[in-house]
């Protein structure tokens, strides 16, 4: 039996080549559409159509899920499971009726909690000790379908949300296979979602603005879980750096004011302890140890950030 593959990002990749390794009939890879980039913008393929164009798949890029053209195509391959890992676009009633099986979903969360298009950069934001995988089957509500397996991954001191999601994006793909196979075998029964949702709304550019009168050790888990995107910024003598390696250290000092400044860091204040800023690269520029950054700027002791 076939299946229809739907995703977009890196994220993604690992998913599909676990499928096709163990052997699946992928039909179709859906994708999103190519987006413009950089000061060029020159339209940049997403990377799993880069991988299914690599591997010879037919890859279908519609503007919508309520394109006809594209609602036929994908009704005439009459898949057995359409497999949903980072698409991006919530799928319609049509779009899920498709499969003759079951329209399955890999979310990066222990369901319910964190459900939404960010669970991993919440996950770190709010310094959880723990996330995971979750395989369920998609309804039309957000991320509310019956939960099908699950699988629980450690979040490391020093995880950044894009070093978390690089080792979940490799564990997605082994929980796909053996997900489509117990639900072939019968071996698998999904079970509904309990209470105490929690959701990880998209992340917006302004959302990585520091505010310097939370606690250090929030402000710390803040700058991993923004990065990459859309990274932890704050401004120095008018200058926009985003912080990239920070370390909550004990002391005090009004939020925002530089109160040490050494030969390779400086401590800014914040509403408990202060942030360590070890590394950051400022607006168009590349990334540097906060010692370089500190060697070709003026910051003084008693500076104000934000």
């Amino acid at each position: 039996m076939s299946l229809v593959f739907f995703g977009s990002p890196r994220f993604a990749v690992p998913s599909l080549k676990s499928l096709i390794e163990a052997g699946e009939k992928v039909e179709a890879v859906v994708t999103q559409t190519d987006k413009p980039v950089g000061r060029s913008r020159r339209p940049q393929a997403p990377p799993v159509k880069e991988f299914a164009l690599e591997r010879g798949l037919r890859v279908l890029q519609p503007p919508s899920m309520r394109d006809e053209a594209f609602l036929r195509e994908l009704e005439a391959i009459r898949p057995e499971f359409i497999v949903v890992v980072a698409y991006g676009r919530i799928l319609t009633k049509r779009v899920l009726a498709a499969p003759s099986k079951a329209p399955v979903n890999l979310h990066a969360s222990l369901l319910p909690r964190y459900r939404g298009a960010s669970p991993i950069a919440w996950a770190v934001i709010n310094g959880e000790k723990e996330t995971g995988l979750t395989t369920m089957l998609i309804t039309e509500g957000l991320d509310e379908g019956d939960i099908l397996l699950q699988e629980r991954h450690g979040i490391r001191p020093d995880d950044t949300a894009d070093s978390l999601a690089l080792r979940l994006s490799e564990a997605g793909g082994p929980l796909l296979v053996k997900t489509l196979s117990g639900l072939r075998d019968g071996s698998i029964e999904p079970v509904p979602q309990g209470g105490g949702a929690t959701y990880a709304p998209l992340l917006q550019k302004e959302d990585g603005r520091v505010d310097w009168s939370r606690r250090a050790r929030e402000l710390y888990n803040f700058v991993r879980g923004m990065h990459p995107w859309p990274g932890a910024f704050t401004h120095a003598g008018g200058i926009r750096i985003r912080l990239l390696r920070t370390r909550a250290v004990p002391g005090k000092g009004e939020p925002g004011r530089v109160m040490r400044i050494s030969d390779e860091s400086f401590e800014v204040g914040t509403g408990d302890g202060r942030l360590e800023v070890l590394e950051l690269q400022p607006e168009g520029g590349r990334a540097m140890s906060a010692r370089d950054f500190l060697h070709g700027r003026r910051l003084l002791e008693g500076a104000c950030l934000g």
